[in-house]
C-alpha cells in the first residue's frame, strides 16, 4: 500500500508550522478530521456547516470568523496529539476509538453538505476508504487455486491509465499477463500529449488511482507530472517487465474451437509475432487518434502544419503568425501559451465552449497543505472524498433534464439555467469592457451541452491580447498561405495547428477484431460502438474494454474511478470464469441491448442529448456513444461483480 493511503504517521512540527499550515486548511475536510482526532462529533452538529455543490466556494460557504474557530481547535488538538509523541494509523492507535458506521455516515452527510439515502453509504465509505481497506482490490481471486490463475494468460492492449491499472490489478491477483504498448514508454495521453500548456482538468487528488496517491505540486497537474506519476506506478508495481513497448496490436481473432484469443502484433523492429491468451483487455482509450478537420484544401497549404496531439516541437513559433483550427479542450490550453511569442494568433471557433473559472487551475499546491496531506491523520482521505464528491454528484442534477421547464431553449432546468448565469458573469467579468469578444465567447447552448473547459480565466486574457484574434466566421477552405472563411476573408499564417480534437467514437480503431463465427468488431458496430456496462460486447467472448463506449464523464466524477470500477468488475468475470472452471464468457445480446437502451434515454435526458451543438460525444450515428448518463452510485453498484446470468459461459 502508498505510505500516504495507510494514515501511519507522527506529529513532529513546531507551533508555528502547524498554524501556518492551517492557514492553507479545507476547513469542511478539517472539522471531519476533528472528529477522527478528538473523539468529539459535536462539530460536525454545530451550526457551522458547508454549503453542497459543484459551485461553493472552495471553503464551503464558511464565514472567516467560523473558519478561524475551527483552525483554533485544530491547533489544539494537533498540538496535543504531537505532545504525546504517539504515531497515528487507520487502525486507530494514538487516536480516540474510530468511528462507527453511522458516525462516518454522518461525517459523509456533513461533507457532501446534504442528506444521502443509505444507498450511498456503503459507495461511499468504500470510496473513503478509512479502514484502509482497497475498494477496488483483488482478494476474492487470491483465495483461488495459484495453478488455475497461473494457466491462465491476459493480453492488455495499452499502458496508459487503464492499462497500467489492469496490469497492477492482474499482478496482484497472480494472473500472467503482457501489456502491449504502441508508445516507447507508459502514459497513454499523457505520453503522448506534449503540446504547451496541456494539463489534466480534473482535480489531481481525484484524477489519481485510489490505491496510490502522491503529493501532487499543483491543484490540477501538467502533462510532465502526470506522466510521472504513471511512470513510477509503472516501476513501483514492477509493470515494465511485462509490457512491449513500439509494439502495434494489429488483429486480435478469437479460437472458437480452443476458446482463446490470438493476437497478431507488429514490433517496431519489424515482423509480426501472435501471442496466445485467454482473455484480452483493450485499454487503448478514447482520446487516442488526432481527428481532422473535413476542410477542403488541407493539402496544398505549404507552411508548418500539424495537430496539437503530434506536436512538432522543433519549430520556433516565436514572431510566427500561427493559425489555430478549434477551441476545445487542447486549444484552450496551448493556444495562450502559444500567443506569448508568436507575433499573432488567429484563432478559428466553430462552437463557443462554456468556461468554468478554477482560480487555483494553474497554482502550485502551497506548504500548508502538503503538511497537512502529508502529516495530518485522515486529512488526505477527507480532502480527495471533498473533492470527488463536488467533481461527482454534486453537480449531475443541473445538467439533467426537467420536463416541466419552459424556460427557453438556452436552458434545460431552473438549476441549469442558474448555472448558465453564474458561468456567463464569470466570463463577462473576465472580458470586461470588451463586449464583442463577450458575444462572440457566450455558447448559445445549454451548460454542458458538450465539454465544459475549466481554467482559471487564462483563455480569454489571451483572447483579449493585442495580438490574438478569435474568428466566428466559418472556414471555407485552407489555402497554400493560410485560411479563408465563408466572408471571403484570408488569413495568412507561417504555421498551421489543428486542435480539432480525436477520433473518439472509432473505439479499438485501427484494431481488426474479428469474434464468433468470423464477425468482426468494426461490422457489428458499424460506426455506433455498445458495450454491456461498457465492458463487454456480444460475440466476443472474453473480451473487456476499459474505457469504453458510454463510460466517458461529462461532469461528475474522474474517468480514474470508472477505470477502476470497470477492472474490479473484469477481475470477478476472471474470478467467475477460474471457480467454475470455464474458458470462455460471452455477454447475452438481450441484457446487452436491454442495458444500451436505458444509458440511450439517460441521454436523452441529458443537456448533452438535448443540445444540437456539435460535440465529440455524439457519433456519426447522431448518437452520444461516449457518456453515462447516470450517477456514479449506479455505475459502482452495476460493477461490484458479474451476474452469470449475464452471460453465455463455456
Amino acid at each position: 500500500m502508498n505510505p500516504l493511503r495507510t494514515g501511519n504517521r507522527t506529529i513532529e512540527a513546531d507551533d508555528e508550522t502547524i498554524r501556518s499550515a492551517l492557514e492553507d486548511a479545507h476547513v469542511p475536510t478539517l472539522m471531519n478530521v476533528l472528529v477522527h482526532l478528538t473523539g468529539d462529533a459535536s462539530i460536525i452538529r454545530g451550526d457551522i456547516r458547508p454549503e453542497s455543490g459543484f459551485l461553493a466556494d472552495a471553503q464551503g460557504g464558511i464565514s472567516p470568523e467560523d473558519q478561524a474557530l475551527v483552525r483554533n481547535r485544530a491547533f489544539e488538538a494537533l498540538k496535543a496529539l504531537r505532545d504525546r509523541g504517539e504515531t497515528t494509523g487507520t487502525n486507530g492507535d494514538g487516536l480516540p476509538p474510530a468511528p462507527n458506521a453511522d458516525l462516518v455516515h454522518e461525517m459523509v452527510e456533513f461533507a457532501t453538505g446534504q442528506p444521502l439515502s443509505s444507498a450511498y453509504g456503503t459507495f461511499l465509505e468504500s470510496e473513503l476508504a478509512l479502514d484502509g481497506e482497497d475498494g477496488y482490490g483483488v482478494s476474492a481471486l487470491t483465495e483461488l487455486p495459484r495453478e488455475a490463475r497461473a494457466n491462465f494468460n491476459v493480453v492488455v492492449v495499452g499502458a496508459g491509465m487503464s492499462g497500467l491499472l489492469a496490469g497492477i490489478r492482474l499482478k496482484e491477483a497472480g494472473i500472467p499477463f503482457t501489456i502491449v504498448e504502441r508508445h516507447a514508454d507508459v502514459g497513454g495521453t499523457w505520453y503522448q500529449n506534449t503540446y504547451p500548456g496541456c494539463r489534466v482538468d480534473s482535480p489531481n487528488h481525484t484524477y489519481s488511482y485510489s490505491f496510490h496517491p502522491t503529493d501532487w505540486p499543483q491543484f490540477y497537474s501538467s502533462q510532465e507530472v502526470l506522466r510521472r506519476y504513471f511512470d513510477d506506478c509503472a516501476t513501483h508495481y514492477r509493470l515494465r517487465e511485462n509490457i512491449q513497448f513500439n509494439t502495434d496490436v494489429e488483429t486480435a481473432a478469437y479460437d472458437e474451437e480452443r476458446g482463446l484469443w490470438r493476437i497478431e502484433v507488429r514490433p517496431g523492429n519489424g515482423g509480426t509475432e501472435t501471442l496466445v491468451a485467454n482473455a484480452v483487455i483493450s485499454a487503448v482509450g478514447q482520446l487516442n487518434r488526432p481527428k481532422w478537420p473535413d476542410v477542403p484544401g488541407q493539402d496544398r497549404y505549404r507552411g508548418i502544419a500539424f495537430h496539437s496531439t503530434e506536436w512538432e516541437h522543433e519549430h520556433d513559433l516565436s514572431g510566427k503568425k500561427v493559425a489555430v483550427i478549434g477551441t476545445g479542450a487542447s486549444a484552450f490550453q496551448f493556444a495562450p501559451e502559444v500567443a506569448k511569442t508568436a507575433a499573432h494568433v488567429t484563432i478559428f471557433q466553430r462552437t463557443a465552449p462554456w468556461m468554468f473559472n478554477a482560480p487555483e487551475y494553474h497554482e502550485t499546491v502551497p506548504d500548508g497543505k502538503h503538511w497537512l496531506l502529508n502529516q495530518v491523520p485522515y486529512y488526505e482521505k477527507w480532502y480527495r472524498f471533498s473533492l470527488f464528491w463536488r467533481m461527482a454528484e454534486g453537480i449531475l442534477a443541473a445538467v439533467r433534464k426537467d420536463p416541466g421547464w419552459n424556460g427557453g431553449e438556452m436552458a434545460i432546468s431552473a438549476a441549469n439555467d442558474e448555472m448558465r448565469q453564474l458561468l456567463t458573469e464569470s466570463m463577462a467579468e473576465l472580458c470586461g469592457s470588451d463586449t464583442e469578444l463577450l458575444k462572440k465567447i457566450i455558447p448559445d447552448y445549454p451548460v454542458a451541452g458538450k465539454r465544459i473547459l475549466i481554467d482559471n480565466g487564462n483563455w480569454i486574457r489571451a483572447l483579449r491580447r493585442d495580438n490574438v484574434d478569435l474568428v466566428t466566421d466559418p472556414i471555407a477552405e485552407i489555402t497554400e498561405t493560410g485560411v479563408r472563411t465563408g466572408s471571403g476573408a484570408h488569413h495568412e499564417c507561417d504555421v498551421l495547428i489543428y486542435g480539432t480534437g480525436f477520433t473518439a467514437s472509432k473505439f479499438l480503431w485501427p484494431m481488426k477484431i474479428t469474434g464468433r463465427g468470423g464477425r468482426t468488431l468494426e461490422d457489428q458496430w458499424d460506426g455506433d460502438a455498445r458495450a454491456y456496462l461498457g465492458i463487454m460486447v456480444p460475440c466476443f467472448p472474453n473480451l473487456f474494454c476499459m474505457y469504453g463506449p458510454n463510460t466517458n464523464i461529462v461532469v461528475n466524477g474522474s474517468i480514474v474511478f470508472f477505470s477502476e470500477c470497470g477492472m474490479r468488475y473484469i477481475l470477478g468475470c476472471l474470478k467467475l470464469l477460474l471457480e467454475r472452471g470455464k474458458r470462455t464468457m460471452d455477454c447475452r445480446s438481450d441484457v446487452h441491448d436491454t442495458y444500451n437502451a436505458r444509458v440511450d434515454e439517460g441521454n436523452r435526458n441529458m443537456a448533452w442529448g438535448v443540445s444540437k451543438a456539435p460535440t465529440w460525444y455524439r457519433n456519426e450515428k447522431g448518437r452520444i456513444a461516449q457518456n453515462w448518463p447516470f450517477t456514479l452510485l449506479e455505475y459502482w453498484n452495476r460493477t461490484r461483480e458479474p451476474n452469470a446470468d449475464d452471460y453465455l459461459i463455456n
